[in-house]
């Protein structure tokens, strides 16, 4: 008699559960062997030192100590924060507002909602080439229409005091669809039932929306702040076409304080570290943003 344990039925065939295994089993590997290679010889290159002519010296923690006493690098953490929380928020309440009104508006023509969420679907390298052209102090378009209506012109990205909201504002524009899709989503599988009830109970729209839609949305709002705190945390491609981290330093954010460490100062050793910091920062708000998703969660 054979058991359910038993990986083999009667006639020697193997089980569902372990052929699935076994057929799913290569990619897993794969998967696994391409994040976890790069991330340990990342760290292996961390507890090196590079010299001159390209040997290394094992170092051990050096790197990791001498960060910190680096001024650049606190400088660097701290615009990277700044950076996210400003154009997290700006996402999130822009996001927001997009989705209700694409979900309010469901007679809206299609080819209207495709020009909605166009802007995210635009590589990063287009949309930071489109607007230094419109961001331009003298020829750009931002600043034509600030002084049309009598406002002195910007300077944006070439204003330390400027550079950093104007990125923020740069990629609210072209990843608040993104988030406004998510948001869609969510008020699509958002109960009937509830709705009904306070409409019986003669609440106000805004009562709607500040006491059940935002409230049931708050699983959903935290599923897009995971997403989009991982790719701002590690900003990089906008910021190195339309910046490059100036003026002075101002938008020097962590990645790209690592990136020149390493390709245009080759301190690989030193880089690589900065570069393992900013991952165990990333994966720490992560696991963070996670729990609170799961303690929203309904």
């Amino acid at each position: 008699m054979t058991t359910a344990s038993n990986p083999r039925s009667a006639s020697g065939a193997i089980s569902p559960r372990l052929q699935l295994a076994s057929l799913s089993a290569p990619s897993v590997i794969f998967t696994v062997a391409m994040i976890a290679f790069p991330f340990g010889y990342t760290i292996w290159l961390s507890l090196q030192t590079f010299t001159a002519t390209g040997m290394t010296r094992f170092a051990g923690a050096d790197n990791y100590v001498r960060m910190i006493s680096d001024e650049q690098f606190w400088n660097g953490l701290t615009i990277t924060f700044y950076l996210y929380f400003l154009s997290l928020v700006l996402q999130l309440v822009f996001g927001t507002v997009l989705a209700l009104l694409m979900f309010r508006a469901k007679k809206l023509p299609g080819i209207v909602r495709s020009l909605f969420i166009s802007p995210f679907m635009m590589p990063p390298v287009v949309a930071g080439m489109m607007w230094l052209v419109i961001l331009d102090p003298s020829l750009g378009a931002a600043n034509y229409i600030l002084t049309s209506f009598g406002l002195p012109p910007s300077n944006w990205l070439a204003s330390p005091a400027f550079v950093v909201p104007t990125l923020a504002l740069i990629d609210t524009w072209q990843w608040s669809p993104y988030v406004a899709l998510i948001v869609l989503g969510g008020l699509q599988a958002l109960p009937p039932s509830v709705y009904e009830a306070a409409e019986i109970d003669g609440a106000s729209g805004w009562q709607v929306l500040w006491r059940i839609t935002l409230p049931l949305l708050l699983p959903t709002l935290a599923t897009a702040t995971i997403l989009r705190s991982v790719d701002l945390l590690r900003f990089f491609d906008l910021i190195y076409i339309t910046t490059q981290g100036g003026p002075a330093n101002a938008s020097t954010t962590l990645n790209i304080y690592g990136f020149r460490m390493g390709f245009e100062f080759f301190q690989l050793g030193y880089a690589s570290s900065l570069m393992v910091t900013l991952s165990i920062i990333v994966l720490g708000a992560v696991i963070v943003l996670n729990r609170v998703r799961n303690a929203v969660a309904w």
